[in-house]
């Protein structure tokens, strides 16, 4: 059963003063998870659940020291259940279920270095297996199949690949790790080169926070030295992959799925209200 890493440990500046207390990963969007009624569900909590639907059930949560809410979220609270009732009650309980099902690992990035440092961390957890990755504020909405499937898909025909990137075609790449493309496939293109938040872009792809990787990618994380924003960023040590001889590859997002971000207070404005149509 493939393992799945969710970092969470960002400390969400971008929506202070909500985020001084609540952490961006918990910021609600709307969904019908549970049914056919609309409900307003933590980010955290639907990307968990969306994983759990496509079969994962070995979590392990990168959070920060002050995201003790995160964890609380994810323990079920028995007590809790006796004093609701009706559908809350239901919609409660059945992620209590889902939880108790899965093994869920926590561990702490101390300082906030990044999205590579967060990764590199949880190297003793993952050893020598594959993992999938997924940032905790971002997921995707859309489309018959979740494109973490899709990744998986490919890993599977496609061996010899050491990173599989999710990406899509954006207007403006300044909030985006940046792909150089390569040959094009069928289902997916090889990647000659990445860069993060490039001056002068060589695609109009974006590297969306899904991804599939071998171990490799932490000896290359070790080799990586701070880049924007003085942190340890996870697209230049895929870039110390491809420079090592590494294959890299990438799918691009279906037209019919959504990126939902809550980085910011335009993406978050922007996601609440994709999120609400499609529920």
């Amino acid at each position: 059963m493939i393992k799945l890493v969710i970092t969470a440990a960002g400390k969400g500046t971008r929506l202070l003063p909500a985020t001084k207390e609540l952490p961006k990963e918990m910021m609600p969007i709307f969904s019908k998870i549970y049914g056919n009624e609309k409900v307003a569900i933590p980010l955290l909590q639907f990307i968990f659940e969306q994983m759990y639907s496509i079969g994962v059930r070995d979590y392990c949560f990168v959070v920060g020291r002050e995201k003790r809410s995160i964890e609380d979220h994810f323990t079920p609270h028995e007590s809790y259940l006796k004093e609701i009732s009706g559908n809350a009650k239901n919609l409660i309980s059945n992620f209590y279920k889902r939880l108790n099902k899965s093994h869920l690992v926590w561990i702490n990035q101390n300082k906030p270095l990044g999205f590579g440092d967060a990764v590199k961390i949880t190297e003793k957890y993952i050893g020598k297996n594959d993992f999938i990755l997924h940032a905790g504020d971002v997921t995707i909405i859309g489309g018959k199949k979740h494109p973490m499937l899709r990744l998986i898909e490919i890993a599977k025909k496609e061996p010899s690949a050491s990173a599989i990137l999710l990406c899509k075609r954006v207007s403006n790449t300044k909030h985006y790790g940046v792909p150089k493309i390569g040959v094009k496939k069928t289902n997916y293109f090889e990647i000659d080169s990445v860069e993060e938040k490039p001056k002068k872009p060589k695609s109009n792809y974006g590297i969306l926070p899904l991804y599939y990787f071998k171990s490799e990618i932490f000896s290359a994380l070790k080799k990586t030295k701070r880049g924007k924003g003085n942190e340890f960023q996870l697209t230049d040590a895929i870039q110390n992959l491809i420079e090592s001889g590494k294959r890299v590859i990438a799918i691009v997002l279906d037209n019919v799925e959504d990126e939902i971000d809550v980085g910011t207070v335009e993406s978050y404005k922007k996601s609440l209200d994709i999120s609400f149509k499609k529920a």
